[in-house]
C-alpha cells in the first residue's frame, strides 16, 4: 500500500482494501462550487507532494468567460497541497479512483484568500479566536429532471417507474420517492462508499424535488461533503437517464431549491451551546446571533443567491422567504428557530439557495452571526404570524444584491477584502452577460405589442 493511503479516512481505506488504486483526482472548488483540478495516475500522485493551478480559475464566469479584475493578468500559479482527511472514493468510475480536496497556498505558504475553502476557514478561525466552535447542519434540496439537451426547451420532471412524470405537491410522500427509487438507491450506495452519513431523504413539494439532510458538524467538513454530494448526486442521476439540478428555480411555478443552514455555537472550553443557559433559557448570545443575521444578511445575498435565476426563488407563498423576520418554528420567516432541546438550540438561515457555493454560503451566513455576536446586535421581536403578509425586504435582482455587497465593509473584512473584490468583479460580468440576453417572454409579449 502507498504510504499516503495510511493517512486517509477509514471509509477510503476500506474502499481500497484488496484493490489496486488506479487514479487520483486532485480537486478544488471554484466560485461556482465546480470541481477544478487534475487527474493523475496513483503512482505519480504518491511521488508528488503538491501541484499547481493558475489563479485564473477564480476569474472565470459560469459561462466560461474571463474577468479583467484590474490586476495584471499574468495567471500566477497557486500551490495545491492534498488534505488527506478529505480523501474519498469516486465509486461511479470504471476504475478504482480516489478524490482528494486540496488546500491552496501562495508561494510563501499563505492561504490564497480568494479560494472559497480558505474563505470559510478564515471565518471559522475568527470564531475559534473568540473561544467558540461554530456548528452547522445543512439541508440540500434539488430536482431530478428529464434530460434537457436543448436550453430553449423548458425543464420537465423525470419519468417515474410507473411510466408517468413525477407529480408536484406530493411533499413527504413515500410513493413519490419510490417513483425514482433506483436513483435514491445509488445515492445511498455512493454515499456509503464515500463514508458520508445521510440523516434523511424526503420528497419535497416540487415535481421530482428531493430534500436530503446531513448531520451537524464542523463547517468546513460539511461544506466538503456538500461539494462531494453535488457530484455524487449528478452521477447517480445520469446512471438512470435523468439529470440532477441544483438550480435555485429550474421549473416555472414550482418551488425553488434551498440550502437551509442550521447554526449553533459551542464554547470550546466547556462544550456547551452558547445559545442556552444552564437552566435551558435563551442567552443574550442567541439573540445577538439572530440580530447579526437580520442586520448583515442583506449584504451577502449576492453570495447566498449568486445568479440571476436565484432571485426567482424568493416568491411569496412558494416555500422561500421574502424578508428577514425570525420566529420559532415558523417556516414563513427568513430566519427560523426550530423546536429543540436547550442543548440543541439553533438558528436556521432559510435564505441560501442550493445554487450557491457551499463554502461561500456557509461562510457568509456564519459571518453575519459572528458580527452579531461581536457587536452584540439585538434582534427585532420574534414574528408570530405569516411573514408572507409583510412586504419583501430582500434584493429582487442580482444587480441590487451586488450593490449592497459592494458597500458592506464589515462583512467584507470578515470574509476578506480581496476575495470580495474578485467575487464582485466576476458576478458583475455574469450579470452584464445575462442583461444582453433577450428572453422568450420579451419576444412573445413585446415584439408586436409595444
Amino acid at each position: 500500500m502507498l504510504d499516503w493511503t495510511t493517512a486517509i479516512p477509514e471509509a477510503a481505506q476500506a474502499y481500497l482494501e484488496g484493490r489496486r488504486l488506479d487514479e487520483v483526482e486532485c480537486l478544488v472548488a471554484d466560485f461556482a462550487g465546480v470541481a477544478r483540478g487534475k487527474a493523475m495516475p496513483a503512482n505519480k500522485f504518491a511521488k508528488q507532494p503538491h501541484f499547481y493551478l493558475p489563479n485564473s480559475i477564480f476569474l472565470q464566469t459560469i459561462t466560461g468567460d474571463w474577468v479583467d479584475d484590474g490586476s495584471d493578468f499574468t495567471e500566477p500559479d497557486m500551490i495545491l497541497k492534498p488534505d488527506f482527511t478529505t480523501a474519498t472514493a469516486a465509486p461511479w468510475t470504471a476504475d478504482w479512483t480516489m478524490q482528494v480536496i486540496h488546500d491552496i497556498e501562495d508561494r510563501e505558504g499563505n492561504p490564497v484568500p480568494i479560494a472559497p475553502r480558505n474563505v470559510l476557514k478564515r471565518v471559522v478561525d475568527l470564531y475559534n479566536a473568540k473561544g467558540w466552535e461554530p456548528i452547522v447542519a445543512p439541508e440540500m434540496e434539488f430536482y431530478l429532471v428529464a434530460r434537457n439537451v436543448d436550453p430553449n426547451q423548458p425543464v420537465e420532471p423525470p419519468m417515474g417507474r410507473s411510466g408517468r412524470r413525477a407529480a408536484a405537491r406530493q411533499a413527504y410522500s413515500m410513493s413519490a420517492v419510490d417513483e425514482y427509487g433506483t436513483v435514491i438507491d445509488d445515492i445511498y450506495d455512493f454515499a456509503e462508499a464515500q463514508g458520508f452519513e445521510i440523516d434523511g431523504i424526503l420528497q419535497e413539494g416540487g415535481a421530482g424535488q428531493i430534500e436530503m439532510n446531513l448531520r451537524h458538524g464542523d463547517p468546513v467538513k460539511l461544506a466538503d461533503e456538500i461539494f462531494y454530494f453535488k457530484r455524487l448526486i449528478r452521477e447517480a442521476a445520469l446512471r438512470h437517464d435523468c439529470f440532477a439540478t441544483f438550480m435555485a428555480k429550474p421549473i416555472q411555478d414550482e418551488p425553488g431549491s434551498a440550502m437551509h443552514v442550521h447554526h449553533s455555537v459551542v464554547n470550546r472550553k466547556t462544550g456547551r451551546n452558547i445559545f442556552s443557559n444552564p437552566d435551558g433559557s435563551e442567552t443574550p448570545s442567541f439573540g445577538h446571533f439572530i440580530g447579526g443575521m437580520q442586520k448583515h444578511l442583506p449584504s451577502v445575498i449576492a453570495v447566498l443567491a449568486p445568479y440571476v435565476n436565484s432571485y426567482r426563488r424568493y416568491v411569496r407563498d412558494h416555500a422561500a422567504p421574502i424578508n428577514l423576520e425570525w420566529g420559532t418554528d415558523n417556516r414563513t420567516t427568513g430566519i427560523r428557530v426550530p423546536v429543540s432541546d436547550p442543548e440543541a438550540r439553533r438558528v436556521e438561515n432559510r435564505l441560501a439557495g442550493m445554487d450557491c457555493n457551499p463554502y461561500l454560503g456557509i461562510a457568509a451566513s456564519l459571518a453575519c452571526g459572528y458580527l452579531g455576536l461581536i457587536e452584540q446586535e439585538d434582534p427585532r421581536p420574534a414574528f408570530t404570524g405569516n411573514a408572507y403578509d409583510l412586504d419583501p425586504a430582500l434584493p429582487q435582482v442580482l444587480g441590487d444584491a451586488l450593490d449592497q455587497f459592494a458597500i458592506a465593509d464589515k462583512v467584507r473584512d470578515v470574509l476578506h477584502p480581496e476575495f470580495c473584490r474578485v467575487y464582485e468583479a466576476v458576478k458583475q460580468v455574469e450579470y452584464q452577460e445575462f442583461m444582453q440576453v433577450i428572453s422568450p417572454w420579451e419576444r412573445e409579449h413585446l415584439l408586436l405589442n409595444v
